[in-house]
């Protein structure tokens, strides 16, 4: 059985928003939350993390465009992304690490912004 099950990925539009959620497994005692992420040949980055004690903590990137939050009585905790852009196209990972210092990650969700384009004229 999953420890943690991410969900709410897919595409977007360039501007657009997505959530993404995490359910925590209940006999897990959360310590730290966050979401992470791993583009097509990049190395796995820190999105946001969320304590218990409500310190948050983001990547520069995505400060004041994304937002982690948590529901203690469903044993979820989320990351609300705006404004979303193409550099924002990844796998999103959520991890959890109890209070005994142990690491559990989801399995990921995909989450892909498409741009809306741009016109190419050409004449002769």
């Amino acid at each position: 059985q999953a420890q943690l099950v991410e969900a709410g990925g897919g595409m977007v539009e360039a501007g657009g928003s997505l959530r993404l959620s995490c359910t925590v497994s209940p006999n897990i005692q959360i310590s730290t939350m966050g979401w992470y992420r791993q583009g097509v040949g990049k190395q796995r980055e820190l999105v946001a993390t969320l304590t218990t004690s409500g310190y948050t903590n983001y990547l520069e990137s995505v400060k004041g465009r994304f937002a982690i939050s948590k529901d203690n009585i469903k044993h979820e905790f989320y990351l609300q992304m705006n404004r979303l852009n193409s550099e924002d196209t990844a796998d999103y990972y959520c991890k959890v690490v109890d209070r005994r210092r142990l690491a559990y990650w989801g399995r990921g969700t995909q989450v892909t912004v498409w741009g809306r384009g741009t016109q190419v004229t050409v004449s002769s």
